[in-house]
């Protein structure tokens, strides 16, 4: 199994995944949509000894009350089902936060189950008293700090890009 960043190659078979992973084919349009517009900041990808994408997290850009503060938004993360329970998306998760660390990201952002997502150091964005735009997902709306002076100063509305508008 290898780690990586993703490259063009690797397209057809993240689609694949994202088909696979889901109920429909939304996170595979949204993922095709951030790689055409360019708003992909990162795909991390995990894939066997034959090139194929076994897991998958996309980062995308995100704007903290319209100003871009150097946070990114973790969407969609996704692990082949017979590989799933291994902790993949775990190994996933971290090289992400590690590459974008390295390239001096502040924050990230993640739409997700408060148990899985907490493990990996993932707390509620509420303790900063910061929201996004979907009602109801209080909870579930978590924030994960890179830069240590990423929360100085900072409460509001996260935006996503606009090709997460489909969801």
């Amino acid at each position: 199994m290898l780690i990586r960043t993703e490259i063009g190659v690797d397209a057809a078979s993240i689609d694949g995944l994202l088909r696979r992973s889901f109920e429909t084919s939304a996170e595979a349009e949204l993922v095709q949509q951030l790689r055409e517009d360019g708003l992909l900041t990162l795909g991390v990808v995990a894939t066997d000894d034959e090139g194929q994408v076994l897991g998958y997290a996309a980062f995308s850009p995100v704007t903290l009350n319209g100003e871009d503060n150097q946070w990114v938004g973790l969407a969609p993360l996704a692990v082949d089902e017979s590989f799933r329970g291994q902790e993949l998306g775990k190994q996933l998760i971290y090289e992400g936060l590690d590459t974008l660390n390295e390239f001096g990201y502040a924050a990230v952002v993640v739409l997700g189950d408060p148990a899985y997502y907490g493990r990996y150091g993932f707390e509620p964005a509420a303790r900063h008293q910061l929201r996004c735009r979907w009602p109801g997902t209080e909870a579930a709306f978590q924030v994960y700090k890179l830069a240590d002076d990423a929360f100085a100063c900072t409460e509001g509305h996260i935006e996503y890009s606009a090709p997460f508008n489909r969801f």
